[in-house]
């Protein structure tokens, strides 16, 4: 196969000039490719005009075709054939590959002859030039990037001992963001000079004396390196200092996704990437002479200091993100860090591959190499699986399905790098994400500020003001997931003191439009994860969690919806007390579609081993739809007190504890119940109870008086978390032990089923339990003896906006059936929704929804950045509005229906009943109002 690419500007003209229009000078920006289709029995001849077909250029092809004998029209037909999404068109954007594209070709043409090189001659006889191979990526020298050819061409005679005179050819290579890459061809030899870019640069930036000499080293090492030949430092060749190297011949695959490929292929490449990568950390600096090319340690702290004064010394506006980052990274450096020989920029389009087989010929951009730590080229490697495919300078596929592509997951990417290392697999990957977008974020700064002074090397560097930002933002999120696992752990330097909008990210090109919004504020883009803004509607969720919702959506109109009238009688029948067949076909169905197990966080669940991996945000978009129905929360398996229990014991079971329990819990195989309450005492302050748990040889034995215990009357009750007293003489706060207590253990004893405004809430229901002398092993004891309340802290957090969510659902289904009721009633001679009192019922109502759900997602938000401890206002803030709001709303509609709002044929009965209850279910109203006013004057002193 033989390809040419003729480019924009001069080499197009002269194209043009030589072969037909002697006459015009009329410029033009074209681009053409000749294809010759080497071992197929097919030949044409393709243009690509960027939309524009040359009439000389077309009677070329026609007169072509004639003395071939091919079809009458093959060429054009090839070549306009699908449009803009056509093979041509897709090959010439690069997002197929050249084998790709002349396998779609073969299909299109349907005349066959056995000599394609004849065919070829031919065609060159006609266009008066011949048809040899081009050079791929490259294009016309920039305005702004010229050099002399003269002292270039003097320069490099006497470098390679060329005694011959001819022209020197001069490209530029298109792609790369820092410092410009030419290709040269003089006298059959085929060279590539980098040099630094012009004009005052940044400090120790573009170091290409740094590059030339670890390809040098590293050339002997086993490590595909291009063959360089010199390095000049006098600036009077070509006006900064550059090195040339013999120009190598391969693929370089821009797009990440590898469109055009088989899945094994693309994973075969990933698989190389992976391979070389582990070759270049497999260096010995010391044997190589590169020892002193780098400091030995503290690899990370010195490169985010580099990283901040490069930003810093090319910032053109504040990003809050960045400032964010600035001050979060140096508090969670790693500990312990390898030192080895890393490329600083390692991704695919710096890799040259074989073009017939998954080889990576050479590692290109070697500017930002060091010694430090591998585990950042690994993650600065996996940067495209967070990227979006639009994304203009770094393109990704994190909207991509790499099952069906092939590509390895970035995790198992990462396991693949540490299994050929022999290495285990790191805990805080995330901060190597969060460091690698930072030095993203700091680069595509840089890259602006040139472009304002028309240094950058790239045409493309002015869009990435605008990138920037964005890039900073993906940072943030990988420093929350990372902030998940240590950000307790640090003091909380008033978080309240700056303000929220900081906090709530930034928007981006990406957002879409023409989708309802809660507010007018913009929805997040849908590249950009909820965990690093605080996403307000359901359209701003990232894709997958968008369409987690929307499945949750038509789950709930098709099944459950329809169901609640069956529901409802079940639980007045005689069968009350035992589960609805009807439920346990609903949960098949949302197994099925995949809507089981949604409310683990994801900082509980980071490798999302047991949930779906959601934050306290993106769950809570989805909790308020499930709370739109008073069973959707069971048939998901996502209603309390179960999912408190779960992530109970994710957070602080054992393994054991978690293969008896959480696993029979997680399937649905089970329910459970958390004994916590005390008729005796004022169990609102949960130091206050006086269950006693005591040791005794291998067990502990239990004795108390419980009530209010939720669930426990529930023939599949298989487990109570019990909460009780292990030492009464210990600090107020540690005197507290929570234990795993198997139901058929003897002597537990239900006195009674409570009700709540009469209703039973069968066949879980509300039970009052007597425990004596009840006897559990001692592995039973959760994280051990004096953490009671700190488990129960944990696990209130989480709960209190699933809570607040669903009681916001419980209002968003009540004003829905309130304005379909003022619809269709008629009195005193008008429709209901005509009386004034209506109207100003349904405005208090959507405004006070709307209130009461931000300052919701707001607590999630600040949960999902810094932890629940940090989001202690905003908890008990949410538990005083949340519930409070329900129960007006509701009461409002309710008052719309008249009697039937009271009675069992509508919803709106028991939304009361709950709401009302959980004014104090999860703690009075009293004591989170004493909470808020304390951290308030707190805050104010």
């Amino acid at each position: 196969m033989y390809i040419r690419s003729c480019f924009q500007s001069s080499c197009l003209q002269w194209v043009w000039r030589t072969a037909f229009l002697k006459h015009t000078q009329r410029r033009h920006q074209v681009a053409h490719r000749w294809t010759h289709l080497g071992g197929s029995t097919y030949r044409a001849v393709i243009f690509d005009m960027g939309g524009v077909l040359i009439p000389s250029l077309g009677r070329v092809a026609a007169e072509w075709e004639v003395q071939n004998h091919i079809p009458s029209g093959t060429v054009l037909k090839a070549l306009m054939e699908g449009g803009e999404n056509g093979p041509w068109m897709r090959f010439m954007r690069a997002e197929v590959t050249a084998e790709n594209f002349l396998r779609e070709f073969e299909r299109l043409c349907s005349e066959m002859v056995n000599d394609p090189e004849t065919a070829v001659k031919e065609l060159e006889a006609l266009l008066g030039f011949t048809l040899s191979i081009g050079v791929p990526n490259t294009r016309p020298v920039r305005k702004t990037m010229e050099i002399p050819k003269d002292s270039l061409e003097k320069y490099l005679k006497n470098l390679l001992g060329i005694q011959t005179t001819g022209p020197l050819e001069l490209l530029q290579f298109g792609h790369g963001q820092s410092n410009p890459t030419y290709y040269i061809r003089l006298a059959n030899r085929d060279l590539v000079l980098r040099k630094k870019p012009p004009g005052t640069l940044l400090p120790s930036a573009h170091a290409i004396e740094r590059e030339f000499r670890i390809m040098k080293a590293l050339a002997n090492a086993g490590v595909p390196v291009p063959n360089v030949l010199d390095l000049c430092e006098d600036s009077s060749v070509v006006g900064t200092p550059f090195y040339v190297m013999e120009y190598c011949p391969g693929l370089i695959y821009k797009d990440p996704s590898l469109p055009g490929l088989e899945p094994s292929q693309r994973r075969a490449i990933y698989t190389a990437m992976n391979t070389v990568l582990c070759k270049i950390h497999s260096v010995d600096p010391w044997a190589v002479g590169l020892e002193d090319y780098g400091k030995q340690g503290d690899y990370i702290p010195r490169q985010v200091q580099t990283w901040v004064k490069q930003y810093r010394a090319s910032e053109t506006s504040t990003i809050s993100a960045m400032e964010r980052l600035i001050e979060w990274l140096p508090l969670h450096f790693p500990r312990q860090q390898r030192t080895t020989v890393v490329h600083g920029d390692f991704r695919l389009d710096n890799l040259l591959f074989h073009s017939e087989k998954p080889e990576v010929l050479a590692v290109l951009d070697w500017e930002l190499s060091t010694l430090g730590d591998p585990l950042a080229d690994v993650a600065y490697s996996c940067l495209a699986h967070y990227l979006p495919s639009s994304f203009p300078v770094l393109r990704g596929f994190n909207d991509c399905d790499l099952t069906q592509l092939g590509i390895p997951t970035a995790e198992e990417y990462f396991r693949m790098y540490c299994l050929q290392m022999g290495l285990p697999f790191t805990e805080n990957w995330n901060f190597y994400m969060a460091f690698s977008f930072f030095r993203v974020a700091a680069i595509l700064q840089g890259v602006y500020k040139r472009s304002l002074t028309g240094q950058a090397s790239s045409a493309n560097a002015e869009q990435t003001g605008k990138l920037t930002e964005f890039v900073s933002n993906l940072a943030w999120d990988f420093a929350v997931k990372e902030g998940f696992r240590v950000f307790k752990e640090m003091p909380i330097k008033n978080p309240l003191t700056r303000s929220f909008h900081t906090w709530a990210g930034t928007q981006s090109q990406w957002i879409p439009t023409g989708t309802r919004s809660y507010s007018s504020i913009p929805e997040a883009s849908p590249v950009h994860t909820s965990k690093g803004g605080l996403v307000i509607s359901p359209e701003g969720l990232s894709s997958p969690v968008r369409e987690l919702y929307h499945r949750l959506k038509h789950f709930m109109e098709q099944h459950v919806y329809p169901a609640e009238t069956e529901l409802q009688s079940h639980q007045a029948s005689a069968a009350r007390w035992t589960p609805s067949p009807l439920i346990e076909d609903l949960k098949e169905k949302a197994k099925a579609e995949g809507l089981w197990n949604l409310f683990l966080p994801l900082e509980a669940d980071p490798e999302k081993k047991y949930g779906a991996g959601l934050t306290n945000m993106e769950y809570a978009h989805l909790c308020e739809l499930m709370g739109t129905s008073l069973y959707a929360p069971e048939i998901c398996n996502c209603s309390a007190p179960d999912t408190g229990n779960m992530e109970l014991l994710v957070r602080y079971g054992t393994e054991a504890q978690k293969a008896r329990w959480l696993i029979p819990l997680l399937e649905g195989k089970a329910r459970s119940c958390f004994a916590m309450t005390e008729p005796q005492v004022a169990s609102s302050d949960a130091t206050n109870i006086e269950a006693s748990i005591r040791e005794e040889d291998s067990f502990y034995v239990i004795n108390g008086h419980k009530w209010w215990i939720t669930g426990i009357l529930d023939p599949r009750c298989q487990l109570c978390v019990f909460m009780g007293k292990t030492d009464p003489h210990a600090p107020r706060h540690q005197q507290q032990s929570v234990l795993l207590v198997p139901m058929d253990t003897p002597g537990i004893k239900i006195i009674r089923p409570l009700t709540v405004y009469g209703l039973e809430d069968a066949p879980g229901g509300h039970g009052e339990v007597q425990f004596e002398h009840v006897r559990v092993p001692k592995e039973n004891m959760v994280l051990g003896p004096g953490q009671g309340f700190v488990i129960a802290q944990g696990r209130l957090g989480p709960g209190r906006i699933h809570h607040c969510m669903r009681l916001i659902g419980f209002s968003e289904r009540a004003l829905a059936l309130m304005k379909a009721r003022v619809k269709s009633r008629v009195a005193f001679g008008k429709p209901l929704v005509e009386q004034g009192t209506m109207l100003a019922d349904i405005a208090q109502s959507r405004v006070e929804i709307e209130q009461a759900r931000l300052l919701v997602l707001r607590a999630a938000h600040l949960m999902d950045l810094a932890g629940n401890k940090a989001a202690a206002l905003d908890i008990a803030m949410i538990k005083m509005v949340a519930p409070s709001m329900a129960s007006r709303v509701i009461d409002r509609a309710i008052q719309a229906f008249g009697a039937a709002g009271l009675s069992s044929d509508y919803p709106l009965a028991q939304f009361f009943t709950w709401a009302r209850a959980l004014r104090f279910a999860d703690g009075p109203d009293e004591v989170h109002r004493a909470t808020v006013a304390k951290l308030e004057l707190k805050h104010s002193a």
